[in-house]
């Protein structure tokens, strides 16, 4: 009897880095060895399916990563399914790489081609991974603790200069869709006024927020704004300039210095903004986020074991289960309005 040739799984992380994907690599190399299979990481995400660059993991490969930030194997927002000749060369080099399943580790773009290919016939398990939290199908990705954590910080440090100088403090976060990070951060830290794009306010409402908490003697407020966020009644958001993505999405950057403008207008009280960008995406993951992205590892290998393909792991109450790629990126997931609410009692 002829020995049963060893299965080989790729593994490739895509669209913005984020907190916990060396998590999820290496439980991925952990727990195929042990099942006695391949592992193979592909370089700067469905790029490198398309260029066929490619690199062996082992357990030096993976080797002291957990707590570092970003990802080992590099990433990119290459969408190989905008044109027929990348989708033939992605379908050719996952031959011709001896590829027999594949694993891809990103959000909302990434696991598109992933259900996309999956419809093709590829044999792919995805992993849900954005800082923004808006994957449909799991309770939470992994990233998302972390940049929580990192702006709660942020908002923390911002309270003790803004009641030093009876400052207004506008904080922008990232929430291309939706406002997770704007609203978990918001009320841990604290924030008089949370702006996100699942709930539009115009100037005067944020204003009147504002002057209220002013009247009762608190001569200092925190607004922290998704990125994402459009004043009620505009038609566009505010971008850093018109280029788009290979996914088709906007230069996002701007509505805090906007709002920061309009309300020293409209109030005449001093207001400042920072825009804490990439710093959320930077940096050792939170222990949740370390964690969650090993149990997300360990799940896609055994998934792909099991012959359960074409699904996304998922985190659903404390379990990791799975669900079908076919049934997610349907929609986003939105902020819960009880949470929106809670936040709502903490205004003005």
């Amino acid at each position: 009897m002829t020995k049963q040739s060893t299965k080989r799984i790729g593994i490739l992380t895509g669209g913005g880095d984020c907190p916990g994907l060396n998590a999820v690599i290496r439980a991925v190399v952990r727990r195929a060895l042990l099942l006695d299979y391949e592992v193979v990481g592909i370089k700067n995400g469905w790029q490198g399916l398309v260029k066929g660059t490619t690199e062996p993991l082992t357990l030096l490969s993976v080797s002291g990563i957990l707590p570092r930030g970003g990802t080992i194997l590099g990433t990119s927002r290459t969408n190989p399914m905008k044109n027929e000749e990348d989708k033939k060369k992605v379908l050719t080099n996952i031959k011709k790489l001896g590829i027999d399943w594949l694993i891809a580790v990103g959000g909302e773009d990434t696991l598109g081609v992933a259900r996309q290919l999956s419809e093709l016939g590829v044999k792919v398990v995805g992993v849900p991974k954005t800082i923004d939290n808006d994957v449909e199908g799991t309770d939470q990705t992994f990233g998302f603790d972390t940049a929580v954590s990192i702006v709660t910080e942020a908002i923390d440090r911002l309270h003790t200069t803004a009641e030093s100088h009876q400052r207004v403090m506008v904080v922008e976060v990232m929430g291309r869709h939706t406002g997770w990070i704007a609203v978990v951060s918001g009320l841990a830290g604290g924030a008089d006024c949370i702006l996100i794009p699942e709930e539009p306010m115009t100037i005067q409402q944020i204003c009147q927020v504002l002057e209220k908490r002013h009247a009762r003697g608190r001569l200092f407020s925190i607004v922290v704004v998704a990125e994402g966020f459009k004043l009620a009644g505009a038609e566009e958001l505010v971008t850093k300039d018109q280029s788009r993505d290979q996914f088709g999405h906007v230069h996002l950057g701007g509505i805090g210095e906007l709002i920061a403008q309009q309300i020293e207008k409209y109030t005449g009280f001093e207001t400042r903004v920072t825009v804490l960008g990439h710093i959320q995406r930077g940096g050792s993951p939170t222990s949740f986020d370390r964690v969650l992205g090993t149990r997300y590892g360990v799940k896609a290998v055994e998934l792909l074991h099991e012959g359960k393909f074409g699904t996304l792991v998922a985190l659903r109450g404390n379990k990791i289960t799975a669900v079908p790629l076919s049934k997610t990126m349907r929609k986003l997931k939105r902020v819960d309005p009880e949470l929106i609410r809670t936040a709502e009692m903490f205004y003005g």
